[in-house]
């Protein structure tokens, strides 16, 4: 009587488990939870070197958490807006953020960082302009490629449609210097003609011109040289930095071997390990949380790439799926990317591990990529198949 029992709660959850709406709470939840993690993490991570800068331990933690609040908010009000209101503001959006990225590269107000000149200082606040053409990039490409499948079979149609815009935002991007968000931004239009049903052997074309170009920008450049060669074991006489934080990166997760040092007790964050609150985050939770953290993390990461799938799978809209699939690419690739040059798998590329990291337009744009996703969720609902 037990075994039938059980076995009619498993034959009434499944349904539920696999509905559109218990997808958009596990999406939610996941997306809160890392948002969560990542909170907790920088104020792990930055306290030191908040320290050193305002002469307070928690300053970078205040200003991550309340991003992270207003993020949230965003997130929530977009879930619940319908995707077709974006489709006039998506082009607008997405120019007005083309702008202000031209004002941070070619004025006094951009601030440069490194070899990067993609932050825009106006007054008080600090932000990058390019995690605005993000989203406005996402709904462009969902709208503009979503009522022209028809039209992406022939390559004409295909260049004359996407490259004036996708590679004009792409373009001034990578004015700025910010190869790593370039290379992120490429892989997502990419994702969006596939997911549009673009022709695969157009698709290779684009991918070897694209990392033909790749190749010629990195190599452009002295400190991008110093980070090949850094990956290949050299060393950079331009950017000795580049082994410094390599090797202390290393270092850091075979100090945390299988459950870390503890919370709080890293030893790197000690003005050791470069960019511990944002490009190499993941080492201190390796550091800190040892492997079972890092694993958690990545687990976290696999769960929203299901999640994000699901959506994707189960949507009829040509929009809806483009932009799922978008922003797909966008997170889980700019994931990969983050953790793959903390171990040592590519070379440095400067990216945030999406919600993890410290930087406050960096988490507010991928906290409304998730708010996008849910709303197209949202839309697809009535004519998602939910049977078991």
């Amino acid at each position: 009587m037990r075994e039938l029992s059980a076995g009619s709660v498993r034959l009434q959850l499944a349904p539920a488990l696999r509905s559109p709406r218990a997808t958009s709470v596990l999406l939610l939840a996941t997306t809160l939870f890392l948002t969560a993690f990542g909170v907790l993490m920088v104020l792990s991570s930055s306290s030191i070197e908040s320290h050193l800068d305002s002469d307070s331990f928690f300053a970078r933690f205040g200003s991550q958490l309340t991003f992270a609040v207003i993020g949230v908010a965003v997130m929530l009000l977009v879930a619940r807006l319908p995707l077709r209101l974006w489709r006039r503001a998506s082009f607008v959006l997405l120019a007005v953020c083309c702008l202000l990225q031209l004002i941070a590269v070619l004025t006094p107000l951009g601030v440069k960082i490194g070899d990067n000149t993609n932050w825009l200082r106006i007054g008080p606040f600090t932000g990058q302009p390019s995690e605005g053409i993000k989203i406005g990039l996402v709904l462009w490409l969902g709208f503009a490629l979503g009522s022209r499948e028809h039209l992406l079979q022939d390559w004409q149609n295909l260049v004359k449609l996407v490259l004036p815009v996708a590679g004009g935002a792409i373009l001034v991007v990578l004015l700025g210097g910010d190869l790593g968000t370039t290379v992120i931004m490429s892989a997502f239009t990419l994702g969006a003609l596939f997911f549009a049903g673009a022709r695969l052997r157009h698709l290779a074309v684009i991918v070897v011109v694209g990392a033909i170009a790749a190749v010629a920008v990195a190599l452009s450049s002295a400190t991008r040289r110093g980070r090949i060669s850094a990956f290949f074991g050299g060393t950079s006489a331009v950017n000795p930095d580049v082994n410094w934080q390599l090797d202390n990166a290393h270092y850091a997760l075979a100090t945390g071997g299988l459950w870390g040092v503890g919370l709080g007790n890293s030893r790197s964050k000690w003005s050791w390990l470069p960019s511990a609150d944002t490009d190499f985050i993941f080492a201190v939770i390796g550091e800190e949380l040892g492997l079972i953290g890092g694993l958690l993390v990545l687990c976290l990461f696999g769960l929203l790439t299901w999640l994000l799938l699901r959506v994707l799978v189960t949507t009829t809209d040509p929009t809806a799926r483009i932009v799922t699939g978008t922003i797909l690419v966008w997170l889980i690739g700019q994931a990969f990317v983050n953790i793959g040059v903390v171990l040592g798998l590519i070379p440095v590329l400067g990216v945030p591990l999406p919600f993890i990291s410290a930087g406050g337009t960096a988490l507010i744009a991928s906290l409304v990529a998730v708010g996008l996703t849910l709303a197209a969720a949202r839309d697809s609902a009535p004519r998602m198949n939910t049977s078991p």
